[in-house]
């Protein structure tokens, strides 16, 4: 575990890290806790061996362990949570000795991707303070698009204008589209003749992207006419040849002031077929590892999404404040920053900042071995993805090496006949691709797993986070593309869970005990929806039939639920505000992991166990990153639920808020008319209610597109009825 402490760099101190002060609170309210936990279970059995009705007593007693395990879970990282300041101000290298920089950025589908997404994220790396002959941007195009090549083509011609403009200025906003929509922007003659430009490209690309298709007469440089040709009747998204182009080679473009070096640009759409498995995201980034080895093959490599766009020209050295630090370097597997999303509703009603996830269980990792990859704002040793620390992996050929000098032009014949190999399709076929080396396959969450893998491999990692953000992106505004997204991420920490490298062995044994839990925090997240069903259902039902199934307020075990409970969700509170949260955005943020219990969470374990008996098969949705809808837009501004197309995974949610509702009532009518009523189960309904209000108030009141189906609401009503009638057979 750390301690404050600073770390210098040839004797000047490039960064700071330092302990959280609620450490050691946590640590005693830790026991305490515990304690309770342990009484908790021994009520539990010793209500089991008295009880007249077993089945309820085992239900209570499963979902509680199911608490007490996601409880330890995350208590492993409170136990030592710390912060860092770097000093980027201080690195003080001279321009031929920063180190290489490889960027990946990630895309699959141009319509749910808009290529100018893709295009202002290329621009605003490409436009990084630092210097631009070290830096090769990647851009790899799953879905084999010639409309995202177009784009791409159109962004190495506008960069050229763009990259003199952003640093003679010192622009900070180095994406254009947020750049030029920003009322601080520059008022100057040249900065209004940028925009103009940057107006037509975009109508350009938006106008293709439209048409669906390339014409010829729009394809304005003879040197890529050709390229477009491979785009056949033949070709498709999953069954075509590798394309590699190279847009822009440092060695030879220069900026129209004849005054910068322009940064390497590549597209790279790797050859698909459909007997051949792709492996997603993970397949797409090793292809990249090893198309750019052989090509540059720099050091650092920073992995993107496509609509994360640089938000602080001065990331990259912020990362190099760690990688190059002497005294970690040799260990240090990457440096991860938080995702940070714009045109987040004011409280952030569908928890899209993720800030639990992405900024308060970080702090908690980064005091043990470090946080877990989230797959984008990565900045990677390249040397990482070749075994352990102490154990380098030998790739196939020597080009691939990590630690090998590249002497060759990135266009040269030999070099692209060579990167068309082994972004082949078959390339990988008995190699340690995707097992020992590059990004791990086995699970649709490739960041998670990868991390995973490298920390339990003896590798540690950093967490940075300036009060800059140093990317941005955008979230989902409709809630169904939220749990549709949680959905695919608890299917891939499902596989994780249950494969040989399942943090609670295999983790615990290679991490540690902290490590291992912290880990098991994500891997099990869809065994939430085992205690929300539960408890959503059950002492509702119990309610509406008078039946106790939790202690009565008379009776001494009834201020134990009272103090695990509020103390559980103080904690909770108190994490999130600490680390610059709102009240209102936390009470958001536990709703929504209620909502994921009954959809997400409930979903992905289900569709987990039919992959698993070979009932169905893998399948990767992209979320879709296109907000063109108005009227949505402005619901979310509103902060109005959005539950738009009728879905299945809306119906356990909407029968939770009807079952929950009408026993609330009951329950206050009980206790008026009999006195001391179930105060523990009316309770746990009351809260419930408050939580399912944006549910009512889609069901009854709102008549926008946003609104519950009607399908689901009757049919929600018909299960309503069907848990009664049954509860009356089960309670009874």
């Amino acid at each position: 575990m750390e301690r404050h402490r600073k770390h210098s760099v040839g004797g000047t101190t490039l960064h700071t890290c330092h302990p959280c002060r609620r450490a050691i609170p946590y640590r005693i309210y830790a026991v305490i806790h515990t304690c309770g936990i342990i009484a908790l279970m021994y009520h539990h059995v010793h209500s089991l061996l008295t009880a007249n009705n077993t089945l309820i007593t085992c239900l209570l007693l499963l979902s509680d362990i199911v608490l007490a395990f996601m409880w330890a879970t995350t208590t492993s990282l409170r136990l030592n949570p710390v912060h860092r300041t770097e000093y980027p101000e201080k690195y003080a290298a001279k321009p031929e000795d920063f180190p290489k920089l490889d960027v990946f950025i990630c895309t699959a589908d141009p319509y749910k991707e808009p290529p100018m997404m893709v295009v202002n994220t290329a621009l605003s790396v490409m436009a990084y303070e630092y210097p631009s002959d070290k830096i090769s941007v990647y851009v790899s195009d799953d879905g084999g698009s010639s409309l995202t090549l177009f784009a791409l083509v159109e962004a190495a011609k506008f960069s050229k204008h763009w990259l003199p403009f952003c640093k003679k200025n010192n622009i900070q906003d180095r994406s254009p589209e947020v750049y030029f929509s920003s009322k601080s922007h520059t008022q100057s003659d040249e900065a209004e003749n940028l925009k103009m430009m940057y107006k037509d490209m975009k109508s350009r690309v938006e106008h293709v992207v439209e048409s669906g298709k390339v014409e010829t007469a729009f394809i304005t440089c003879d040197q890529f006419r050709g390229v477009f040709d491979l785009w056949t009747d033949k070709f498709t998204r999953h069954d075509h040849p590798t394309i590699i182009q190279v847009l822009q080679n440092s060695e030879t473009d220069m900026d129209t002031t004849k005054k910068y070096i322009m940064p390497n640009l590549i597209y790279v759409s790797r050859e698909k077929s459909k007997v051949s498995p792709h492996h997603f995201k993970a397949g797409a980034l090793n292809t990249l590892l090893r198309v750019s080895g052989v090509m540059t093959n720099a050091p650092i490599i920073l992995t993107l999404d496509c609509d994360m766009y640089s938000n602080d020209p001065a990331t990259p050295v912020r990362a190099l404040c760690y990688l190059t630090d002497l005294e970690i370097k040799t260990g240090l597997a990457y440096v991860q920053f938080p995702q940070k999303f714009q045109g987040i509703s004011k409280n952030d009603i569908y928890a899209g900042a993720y800030k639990r996830l992405f900024e308060i269980s970080m702090i908690g990792f980064d005091g043990l071995m470090g946080p877990n990859h989230v797959g984008t704002g990565c900045f990677f040793n390249r040397r990482a993805f070749y075994g352990a620390p102490s154990n380098l992996i030998l790739p196939e050929i020597d080009e691939l090496k990590p630690n090998r000098m590249v002497d060759k032009p990135i266009n040269a014949q030999d070099v692209l006949a060579l990167a068309h190999k082994v972004a082949g399709c078959i390339y990988e076929h008995n190699t340690n691709w995707g097992s020992k080396i590059g990004l791990r396959y086995g699970s649709l969450v490739e960041d998670y797993y990868t991390g995973y893998r490298l920390h339990c491999e003896g590798w540690r990692s950093v967490f940075c986070n300036p009060k800059r953000a140093a990317f941005c992106g955008d979230a989902p505004k409709s809630l169904i593309d939220v749990v549709s997204q949680q959905k695919r991420w608890a299917i891939g920490l499902l596989e994780v869970a249950f494969s040989r490298y399942s943090p609670i062995t295999y983790g615990i044994k290679s991490m540690g005990l902290l490590m291992g839990l912290g880990y098991c925090q994500y891997a099990c997240w869809a065994f939430w929806s085992l205690p929300h069903v539960v408890y959503g259902f059950l002492p509702q039902l119990a309610l509406l039939y008078g039946v106790s199934v939790f202690p009565k307020s008379s009776d001494p075990w009834f201020w134990l639920y009272i103090v695990l409970f509020l103390g559980a969700y103080a904690q909770d509170l108190l994490d999130f505000v600490l680390e610059g949260g709102t009240y209102r955005g936390w009470w958001n943020d536990q709703r929504m992991w209620s909502i994921r219990g009954f959809s997400s969470h409930l979903f992905g374990f289900i569709e987990f166990t039919l992959q698993t008996l070979n009932l169905s098969t893998h399948g990767f949705n992209v979320t879709s990153k296109a907000n063109d809808d108005e009227e949505q837009s402005k619901r979310y501004e509103k902060e109005m639920f959005e539950f738009g197309p009728s879905s299945t995974m809306f119906l356990p949610m909407t029968t939770t808020a009807i079952v929950n509702l009408l026993a609330f009532v009951w329950g206050l009518y009980g206790l008026f008319a009999w006195g001391e009523g179930l105060v523990l189960e009316l309770m746990l309904a009351s809260f419930a209610v408050v939580n399912c209000l944006p549910i009512y108030e889609a069901m009854v009141l709102r008549k926008d597109n946003g609104k519950l189906p009607k399908r689901i609401c009757f049919v929600a009503v018909i299960l309503t009825f069907v848990l009664i009638v049954s509860g009356y057979f089960f309670l009874k």
